[in-house]
This record gives C-alpha cells, structure tokens and sequence, in this order.
C-alpha cells in the first residue's frame, strides 16, 4: 500500500516577514590566530584557524551590498541577530563573523588574553577575501560594522598600514560602523586611515570601553581631514544594542576592561602601558574588572534609523 503525504501549500510572498533572508551560507574562512605583536609585525608564521560566517542573502537579484558585522568578547549576542533582521528587511544581505568556535573558545570576557585583539581585523581581511568571489555580492559596496571588541577591530580595520599589511583581498570596505569600541590603544600611523567614513556609536553609561576615550581619537581623525563621527546617547550602557541584555544595566562579573589604561604602540610592534613603560598585559593594575552590560530600546531605535540613514547614502539604495 501507498502512503500517503499531505505537502502544505506554500504561504505567500507577501505574508512572509521582510527581514527573512532568501538564502543563508555557512561560509568557511581561512585565518590565523596570532598574537598582536605577530599582527603589528606583518609575521604570518601564526597557527592556523578556520572561523566561519554566517552569510544571509537579503531579497534582491544579482549582486547585492553586504555588511559584515563581528561580534565582541561574549560572541554572537542578540545584536548580532537583530542587526541582521534590520539589514535584510532593507535588502542589504550580512555576512555575521564568528571568531570564537573555530578557536574552541565561546567568550573572553573574562581572559581578553586568550584571543590577541588584533586578531579579528586579520579574520574580517580573510573574509573580504571570500566575499570578492561570491556572485550574489557587490564588491563595492560592502560595510564593516562591529561591536565591542567587534567595534575596535572595525575602528582600527581601516588602517591603511594593517590593509597593506593583511588585506590581500582587492577590494576596500565602503564604511565603517564601530559600536561601543575600545579606543584605549594609540597605535603608529593611527590617523592614515582609509579615505571612507567612519561612524562610531557609544552611550554616556558606558563603564567597559567609555565613548569619551574614541573623541580625542575622533577629533585626530577629523584633524587629519577624514570624515569621522561619533555618536553619544545619554542613556546606553555598554552592549545597548542587544535586545537580551538585561534591563537595567548589569555586572559581567570578572569581565576585565582596559578603561583606566592608556594602551600605545611603542616602539612598532610593541604595546606598552604608558603609565609603567613596560609592555601591556591584562595583568597589569589598570585592568580593572566588572563593568555593566544592558539594553536600553530609546537608544538602540535611535541607533537603528542612523545606520540605516547612513547605509542608504553609502550603499546608493
């Protein structure tokens, strides 16, 4: 006897939800792990690693904008998915960069010294790689968008001395959009940057990587006639964005934050405490521990129409 299969008709296009992608790729990257002295220096004689990126292709026909988002030290938060959701509803596609999995790792919250901080912007370089080839993308418009950690990567990412060092790729980001980034790092040639602008975005409550050190950087930035903004909302702590974040803000107990340190590269290569002249660790004193995390919905809506204004005018949508 037969058995018999009841196929559900197929619901239609319009009652589908705009923030669904039309297809989604698990992307492999080639990378390394390597410490940040291994970065600063150019040396690739580094351990391999395979990180992979979680690539949704938005509603559209041919090759279309993509923002690559990277996540912080806790990994790949609600804000990641959220920001995804947002971005495919308005037919840009996103490729979400997972540094920790492929590294065994889930968090570094609590050891930032057990991945080199550095190393993301290598992973984000060896992701442009991937997405030159991939036929569903526009190769002139793609964005790099990060958070925390995520957002320090994508601040110092547009270095024209780290793209000439790693970026093998061909092909340059448009924008770049830090979130929360730690800016307590002065590196060498820190203001030839990429000529594209930059968007930083912070909230005043922010006790993990304060917004206040990113103005004197922005300010250089501007000085040197790039197109740099920084974006302050008075009531966001740190990670504002995440939809899962605790309401009101809470301590990541034993998180470490560099936010009484003052981090330079000196001589090249080398990153020393500028207070002790000796070479950083997150050992060192001003390394201090349990700084707070929340969302906060004024904040992240108001947060939402800037980028998607921005990407708009950067993306030619």
């Amino acid at each position: 006897m037969l058995a018999t299969y009841f196929i559900p008709a197929l619901a239609p296009a319009e009652s589908v939800s705009s923030d669904f992608a039309t297809r989604t790729e698990l992307l492999a990257i080639d990378t390394l792990t390597l410490s940040d002295a291994q970065f600063l220096a150019g040396d690739s004689n580094a351990k391999a690693a395979i990180t992979t990126g979680l690539f949704r292709i938005a509603s559209g026909v041919g090759r279309l904008p993509v923002v690559v988002l990277q996540h912080g030290s806790g990994g790949m938060g609600g804000n990641i998915e959220m920001w995804a959701r947002e971005l495919n509803a308005m037919g840009v596609s996103t490729l979400a960069l997972d540094g920790f999995t492929g590294r065994g790792l889930s968090s570094v919250n609590t050891n930032q010294g057990a991945l080199g901080r550095l190393n993301f912007i290598l992973d984000i370089y060896r992701a442009l790689d991937v997405l030159a080839k991939h036929l569903r993308v526009d190769p002139q418009r793609i964005v790099l968008m990060g958070f925390s950690r995520g957002g320090q990567a994508t601040l110092y990412a547009s270095l024209k001395r780290f793209h000439k060092m790693w970026n093998k790729s061909g092909i340059e980001f448009a924008a770049y959009i830090p979130f929360y980034p730690d800016c307590a790092t002065t590196f060498i040639s820190d203001t030839d940057v990429a000529d594209r602008p930059i968007r930083i975005f912070g909230g005043t409550l922010d006790d993990y990587n304060p917004i206040a050190l990113c103005k004197p950087y922005a300010e250089r930035l501007k000085a040197a006639g790039h197109d740099v903004q920084v974006t302050e909302y008075a009531t966001a702590p740190h990670a504002f964005d995440n939809p899962l974040g605790p309401i009101p803000a809470a301590v990541v107990a034993n998180a470490q934050t560099v936010r009484h340190c003052m981090i330079v590269e000196e001589p090249a290569g080398v990153l020393i405490n500028a207070s002790t002249r000796r070479p950083f660790t997150y050992k060192d004193p001003c390394v201090e521990l349990n700084p707070r995390v929340g969302y906060d919905a004024a904040s992240t809506e108001a947060a939402k129409r800037s980028v998607k204004e921005f990407l708009k005018v950067v993306f030619k949508l």
